[in-house]
């Protein structure tokens, strides 16, 4: 694929973050858009900007939960209705949260799997109900978000990750078996694994209120810390992913601090889970904020 221009992308989790961004970027390129979200406002906001980028553009949304087979079903037959096509050619599997209840708290559950579910199985439901779409088009591109935590399943030896780590290492692992399974069923069809470091974007406090409710104080400046402080905003997030599909690379690291980390786990593989290890990344000034 050389170019965006014509092509319909789907893209879930598209109201805020690096998903708003790619549909912005998508609508600059020419891509019509098929968005969802679990924002109704976000997603109307971010469609009403990608419109007003192109007016020409076919800009449709569907109010979608992830972990639903058949809300996706719906999203599926809203696209092919809305496009007047009977395939897609760009998949964005990029809806997700962050949790980090431990896997061994019988109170905290229902949140871990909530975030395994969003994290992980939207994925693969998204996939399966939206791929034989992307097959059918003359040329295609599935885009997996996964996360530095896809390679580091770590904060830090002091609090738990197991839920989201967990389910960010299964979306590499299925995109990284789907190069395979794309050329020998469908070799028209390319897919790519991205891996951000920490990026500029709502996540936190998305999921914050998604997982417990509405925040206080506290809460809000600490989504609001987590925002402002990245060294990777949004916007150049969703240029390095369409730069990479563009590419044809089918693992996308996102963010100096995701090239240091991966440096530094094929170094020192054994050491991941200590606190030496986050020393050395502290001494490298990555993740100082985030992980201890």
């Amino acid at each position: 694929m050389d170019t965006f221009a014509g092509k319909v992308a789907v893209i879930t989790g598209a109201g805020t973050g690096m998903g708003r961004e790619l549909a912005l970027q998508l609508a600059a390129a020419g891509s019509h858009l098929a968005l969802c979200d679990v924002q109704p406002d976000e997603l109307a906001a971010t469609a009403e900007q990608c419109q007003a980028v192109d007016p020409s553009l076919t800009v449709s949304t569907s109010v979608v939960d992830v972990t639903d087979e058949a809300s996706l079903e719906r999203f599926a037959g809203e696209t092919t209705q809305a496009h007047g096509r009977d395939h897609v050619h760009l998949l964005f599997n990029n809806a997700g949260i962050g949790g980090t209840p431990s896997f061994l708290d019988p109170e905290t559950r229902d949140i871990w799997e909530r975030t395994f579910d969003i994290c992980w199985r939207g994925v693969y439901l998204t996939s399966r109900v939206f791929l034989p779409l992307v097959v059918a088009a003359d040329e295609g591109h599935v885009v997996n978000t996964s996360s530095i935590n896809g390679m580091w399943a770590s904060l830090g030896p002091s609090r738990t990750h197991t839920a989201y780590a967990a389910a960010k290492f299964a979306v590499r692992g299925f995109t990284e078996a789907l190069i395979t399974d794309l050329r020998l069923n469908a070799p028209h069809v390319g897919c790519s694994v991205v891996m951000p470091g920490h990026i500029g974007t709502d996540i936190v406090a998305n999921s914050r209120q998604m997982l417990d409710g509405p925040m206080d104080a506290e809460a809000t400046e600490a989504a609001n810390v987590f925002r402002n402080t990245a060294p990777t905003t949004a916007e150049t997030a969703a240029t390095e992913i369409l730069d990479g599909v563009l590419e044809g690379r089918w693992r996308i690291l996102i963010g100096e601090d995701a090239h240091l980390l991966d440096g530094l786990l094929r170094d020192r593989p054994e050491e991941a889970y200590e606190q030496s290890f986050v020393d050395r990344l502290h001494g490298l000034g990555v993740l100082t904020g985030l992980v201890g």
